[in-house]
């Protein structure tokens, strides 16, 4: 990386953010390296020594989760592919869950955290920390935390800032859900996609993530089972579809249009507001969102995001070849940003590559039925960017559809569009048209399902849903 960059980089951060830059770096550079360094140059050094350095992501991630995006625009983008997702090293959703504690502790609460941790780290060593995250270094240092471990941190916390614990606990939970694994099924459907090139199309069932921890129940009283959707418009769905991709690297994403034309039709038939924003940069994606998040849902019961782009394990690109991590698209809604979204649905579904690799079958499939000459036309392209990012951070009543497990590849057909979304579409439209009451977990499994059946370019694919939802969600036509 241009060395000149990490220079300026290094003249707009102050020595707190420098800190907090080299907590979060604890997982990839071990704690004696660590020691001594005063700026970012030195935390910088350290990194180019690990080979950490060699593309821009590692470090936008860094940026990005101390709050200084304002400094993105100062790296360029590596033309460099990784070859190994080793070799793109990403912040733990652990060490970000310690930072954002930090982030919201008062001075009070640390001297109390201080206190009740005096006979157990040693006067000497409380008196040294003069913040949390020097508290939670001391803390790792001698056992008392680690992320398998954050007992003894969750039940100080609880004694004087439950909102602190919460944070714990979202982590806790999000950490045992389950994932799909990456076995597809064995069955094969027929397809009208002819392979001439790798892509990200989508569509079919398979079966849906359950979180297997034991349900509690909540102190305020529930009277239904169901989400209610009482108004008309239900609400917002805003679908931001980049199509034209204006870097070196990344090409333009054919059929994407169909797509947006697909989930434009669908949520307005199930009584949505629908919004297209088309070929929006990093930055402009934030910023949509962000302001998506200020506006009052009072009269909204539910909200869906669609964002149909290239994208990498945790990310999704902007139009200027720049990644958005996920956790940034649903932090706009969560209660504490968006209190009249509490307690409401909010569906997240994402149309992107998470990765370099294929899928493959776990069993040989039948013999490929012959397809028609004029399907000969449609190509299969990949919606694959460069490097690996985070997963997304749960709170209640999300729910976020990926097109393909991490690390994998999605398709997409250049004449009709992905092979997630359309079918994603054509389930919907099954649910609500049908009489029974299907939730929207019972679709998504059917989603899953398709989807695995069908061979791309001899390859699988395998969405992947999560979710913390807390009611059954039933889509019907208005």
């Amino acid at each position: 990386m241009d060395r000149l960059k990490l220079s300026r980089i290094d003249e707009e951060l102050v020595s707190s953010e420098v800190a907090a830059l080299c907590f979060l770096c604890r997982d990839v550079i071990n704690r004696k390296r660590l020691e001594g360094i005063v700026d970012a140059k030195g935390l910088f050094l350290r990194l180019e020594e690990k080979g950490q350095l060699e593309n821009d992501f590692f470090l936008s991630q860094l940026l990005q989760t101390i709050g200084r995006a304002d400094l993105l625009n100062l790296l360029e983008t590596d033309s460099r592919r990784p070859e190994e997702t080793d070799a793109n090293p990403v912040l733990s959703d652990y060490r970000v869950m310690l930072y954002r504690v930090y982030e919201d502790m008062t001075v009070e609460n640390l001297d109390k955290m201080k206190f009740l941790l005096s006979d157990k780290l040693g006067k000497a060593k409380i008196e040294a920390c003069n913040t949390a995250l020097d508290v939670f270094a001391e803390m790792e240092q001698t056992g008392l935390l680690s992320n398998t471990n954050l007992h003894e941190l969750h039940t100080m916390l609880l004694e004087f800032d439950q909102l602190l614990a919460s944070t714990i606990q979202r982590y806790e939970e999000a950490a045992r859900l389950p994932r799909v694994p990456r076995s597809s099924m064995d069955s094969q459907r027929v397809n009208t996609f002819q392979p001439s090139q790798p892509s990200d199309a989508g569509a079919s069932d398979a079966s849906v993530v359950f979180s297997d921890a034991e349900p509690k129940i909540s102190p305020l009283p529930d009277h239904t089972d169901y989400y209610s959707l009482s108004h008309n418009p239900r609400g917002l769905c805003v679908v931001i579809n980049n199509e034209n991709f204006f870097g070196a690297e990344l090409k333009n994403r054919g059929g994407t249009l169909e797509d947006a034309k697909a989930l434009r039709t669908v949520f307005t038939h199930l009584g949505f507001e629908v919004k297209v924003h088309d070929d929006l940069t990093a930055e402009k994606m934030l910023l949509v969102l962000e302001e998506l998040g200020s506006r009052n849902f009072l009269d909204d019961d539910a909200l869906v995001v669609c964002v149909l782009s290239h994208g990498e394990k945790g990310c999704v690109y902007g139009t200027d070849e720049k990644p958005v991590l996920l956790q940034y698209l649903s932090k706009p809604f969560t209660s504490g940003r968006a209190p009249t979204l509490a307690g409401k649905p909010k569906l997240f579904f994402i149309q992107a590559c998470q990765g370099n690799d294929y899928q493959k079958g776990s069993l040989p499939c039948p013999p490929k039925p012959r397809q028609e000459e004029g399907d000969r036309q449609s190509r299969l392209e990949e919606d694959a960017g460069r490097v690996e990012g985070e997963t997304v951070p749960w709170d209640a009543d999300f729910l976020l559809g990926m097109s393909t497990v991490p690390g994998c590849k999605s398709f997409r057909s250049t004449a009709t569009g992905s092979i997630y979304i359309q079918e994603l579409c054509r389930q919907l439209m099954r649910s609500a048209e049908s009489s029974e009451m299907d939730d929207v977990l019972t679709v998504l499994t059917r989603v899953n399902r398709e989807v695995s059946k069908g061979e791309y370019l001899n390859y699988k694919q395998m969405p992947e849903p999560k979710y913390t939802l807390t009611k059954k969600l039933v889509l019907k036509f208005v």
